[in-house]
């Protein structure tokens, strides 16, 4: 069941029934725990679960462990879910992911989304999700790569994505408001309002409600928000 913890295959952590494998560097000791005991992502898991309809094509913006984009590829009969992930060392792991829970209709991107093409630096770190867009207080000439920007209005037409799921670390008070969003039934987002602050929580909800969109009740709870066309 859902709600409780099962049995792990080797080399895997289970979670909701999917699968996980044990990488040393990201199965670590809160991730494993959550993981073990359904609670990874539980806010964003029950409003995916509200939301996502069969059909649907959702765009992800911040991958993470690829656990978002296996949910709603193997809870509902989604067409197609793209992910955009700017660390480059997470990209083996969410494809392995996929892998490990036949997800055939997962296409992953190492790149950001913005308002035009180019390139932006993207800091290193251990552990691996420590790794950030943004340089720590402290930091001196941190290691970084370059990840591309890609156009969002050009890809989200090019995908003909109607649901998009967001947690990108604070970055969503510039980034949501820049989208073209009015292509969208749906949307899941993480806010950060402890980085953001009261102003960019009403840009946020406002550039949602400015594309038709609502806040959706039901499937939100607490910095988790989602919003819907109708209800």
């Amino acid at each position: 069941m859902d709600g409780q913890p099962t049995s792990e295959p080797a080399g895997f952590i289970r979670s909701r029934g999917m699968r996980f494998p044990k990488h040393p560097d990201i199965m670590q000791g809160k991730i494993r725990r959550l993981l073990r005991n359904n609670d990874y992502e539980a806010k964003e898991t029950e409003a995916a679960l509200r939301v996502v309809r069969e059909g649907d094509v959702v765009v992800e913006l911040g991958g993470g462990i690829g656990y978002m984009s296996t949910l709603v590829s193997t809870k509902r009969a989604i067409k197609s879910v793209h992910v955009f992930e700017a660390n480059p060392n997470l990209i083996p792991y969410i494809q392995s992911v996929h892998a490990a829970n036949d997800v055939t209709n997962a296409h992953v991107t190492n790149a950001i989304l913005g308002t035009r093409k180019g390139s932006v630096d993207f800091y290193v770190r251990e552990p691996m999700l420590g790794s950030s867009m943004q340089k720590l207080e402290g930091e001196v000439d941190p290691p970084s790569v370059k990840v591309d920007v890609l156009n969002a209005k050009t890809t989200f037409k090019d995908i003909g994505a109607n649901v998009l799921i967001c947690d990108i670390e604070g970055a969503e008070v510039d980034l949501i408001p820049s989208l073209d969003l009015s292509g969208f039934r749906a949307a899941i987002i993480e806010t950060h309002p402890q980085w953001i602050g009261p102003e960019g929580m009403n840009k946020v909800m406002r550039a949602f409600m400015d594309a038709g969109l609502a806040y959706y009740h039901r499937g939100s709870h607490g910095k988790v928000l989602a919003f819907r066309t109708d209800w």
